[in-house]
């Protein structure tokens, strides 16, 4: 069936990379007589991104002397050594078109799963001195593929490697890959995926999220995008009402100067707004989240004024009924689910607003769901929506509701205004005990939001159905660059370039586009915004950002487009003038 040529191990080390390090243990080194293989590594060897590479399910990679040919002749080089790609096992044989999921083999005392194909990203291209690596051994079909040890043992360089049995379903390694990464899921292809028990959790969960995705939501099994605009950049939407909420909370109805229905948004998306409170500065972008009925035909946005919030101070203080603002439409990834599995709308202070507009879409179709109300506030004065929270889930037949008060006031009534004086935090959730099963929404404060997120895993909620939404930056992933102290996103050094503008909506910061950058990610990186990649090369979509206004062109191009309304900051370029959502 094949041969095993040779065993390559490295432990990670740190490696300087763009004037940044990177810990990675992709540089794999041959070694030598029997090496035992352990359930979850190859002894001697190590992973430096655990999250994307090891653990029982790619405990051991596999790469075909056959692909360094191709490689040889596609590159034009002649320096490879075994462990070249990273893979601990090389092999004759084996190759990826010719491998099924879930096929069975022997080598030496130790036996195997064939589990996924390999996970391409930007380290594979610092072993290989060429960037385009990641995209290329998707493009080109030979990914290589990860092993589950199923039987510990020895092996060595030279070993027959015996087919002991075939995966259900006889899908390729390269088949399921390009099932992922290519355009053309069908859904016929999907579910035959799905048949296969052997592959990793991950990839099921990414062929199920695009077996559930909508026309034009991208590539849903690498990233949970937004669904597609209403309309591209900004429109003037008429101010038709200001409403108090509480003490510093206003409500702003938004309707079209037609007259005219607004497309329907998502429970729970947001809008962007585009306002200028002082003639002699420039623009200001703010995302504020949708609190009204999802098909009311206007938008409601709920807006707290920030002690030092320029935008939140002239919505507050000098807006008024029969003025226009400029408005992007609807956009966001939390979004209320379409199953029938308890809901959790666990909210503090203004981060109620999202999570209202999902109990308002409840409330609307009479759902059955049981539905969970769990709100924080310091006291009724600083509660918005209490009223109208309290009618919404006396409508519902399976709600419940707990709101905390952590500072009651002197006419605050514990059972009328609040069920408990306190925080709402992990030890309240662990009193309460809500079903394991459900889809949990949490938006709140940052250390709000992490510390719910972490008591709902604590009680066996899944992690996948936790959803948060934050109001600023998102935090940043960026798999194996060694931390640095954050900084608060600035201008890049240098001189300005003579391009385009671009802006960084969450950020607050518009920057002229330079064409010494090669991708609006490096531009972002130069000013320090908060960003999410992985291959650099437009195949995994980490880096897939909500694109406001604006259009951009691709180089190179990625394997697949994103979603509309969506672009790559990997490998895009603007083409004008272009507001991201960072």
């Amino acid at each position: 069936m094949g041969t095993l040529l040779s065993v390559n191990v490295g432990m990670p080390k740190d490696v300087p990379w763009q004037a940044r390090t990177v810990f990675t243990g992709v540089f794999k080194e041959p070694v030598a007589g029997p090496r035992r293989v352990r359930r979850l590594n190859v002894d001697g060897d190590g992973q430096g991104d655990r999250a994307g590479h090891g653990g029982e399910q790619r405990a051991v990679f596999v790469y075909q002397i056959d692909s360094y040919r191709h490689w040889e002749r596609e590159l034009g080089r002649d320096d490879f050594v075994y462990g070249q790609f990273g893979e601990n096992f090389t092999v004759e044989g084996l190759n990826d078109d010719e491998v099924c999921i879930g096929d069975r083999y022997r080598i030496g005392s130790a036996s195997f799963e064939v589990t996924q194909p390999r996970v391409t990203c930007f380290r594979v291209g610092i072993r290989m001195n060429d960037p385009r690596i990641p995209a290329l051994l998707v493009s080109h079909h030979r990914p290589g593929f990860y092993f589950r040890v199923l039987e510990e043992g020895d092996v060595q360089a030279g070993d027959e490697i015996v087919k002991l049995a075939s995966g259900p379903e006889a899908m390729t390694v390269a088949d399921a890959d390009a099932l992922l990464y290519l355009p053309g899921h069908t859904r016929q292809q999907l579910l035959r995926a799905l048949r296969i028990p052997a592959f990793s959790p991950g990839w099921q969960a990414s062929f199920q999220a695009l077996l559930e995705g909508e026309p034009g939501s991208g590539n849903a099994g690498l990233a949970v995008s937004s669904p597609p605009p209403a309309w591209a950049g900004f429109r003037p939407l008429t101010v038709t009402a200001i409403t108090p909420e509480s003490d510093s909370v206003v409500s702003i109805r938004l309707e079209d100067p037609e007259p005219a229905p607004l497309p329907a948004p998502r429970p729970g998306q947001y809008l962007t707004l585009r306002v200028r409170p002082d003639p002699e500065q420039r623009s200001l972008l703010r995302n504020y989240s949708l609190s009204g009925p999802p098909d009311g035909g206007f938008y409601r946005i709920t807006v707290k004024r920030e002690q030092d919030g320029a935008a939140s101070r002239f919505l507050h203080t000098r807006l008024a009924v029969g003025d226009r603002v400029d408005v992007a439409a609807p956009r966001g990834t939390f979004i209320l689910d379409h199953t029938q599995a308890p809901v959790l709308l666990i909210s503090a202070g203004i981060g109620a607003t999202p999570v209202l507009a999902m109990l308002q879409a409840l409330a609307e179709e009479h759902s059955e769901r049981e539905i969970w109300w769990l709100h924080g506030a310091r006291s009724r004065r600083d509660h918005p929506f209490a009223d109208e929270a309290k009618a919404l889930l006396a409508a519902l037949p399976n709600a419940s509701a707990r709101v905390y008060y952590s500072r009651p006031g002197p006419d605050d009534v514990e059972g009328r205004d609040y069920d408990r004086a306190g925080r709402l935090g992990a030890s309240a959730l662990g009193e309460l005990e809500p079903p394991r099963t459900a889809q949990a929404y949490v938006c709140g404060p940052t250390p709000f939001m992490d510390e719910i997120s972490a008591g709902l895993a604590a009680l066996g909620i899944d992690a996948a159905r936790i959803h948060t939404e934050p109001f600023g930056p998102a935090p940043g992933q960026t798999p194996g660059i060694a931390a640095a102290p954050a900084r608060v996103p600035h201008p890049p050094t240098g001189a300005p370039g003579n391009g385009p503008t671009i802006e960084f909506a969450r950020s607050n910061l518009a920057i002229p586009w330079s064409d010494g950058y090669a991708s609006l990610l490096e531009l972002a990186e130069a000013c320090d915004v908060p960003v999410r990649w992985s291959c650099r090369t437009g195949v995994c979509h980490s880096c897939e950002t909500t694109l406001i206004a604006g259009e951009v062109a691709y180089d190179p191009d990625p394997v697949e487009p994103p979603a509309e309304g969506s672009a790559l900051i990997c490998c895009s370029q603007p083409r004008d003038a272009v507001v991201l959502d960072l």
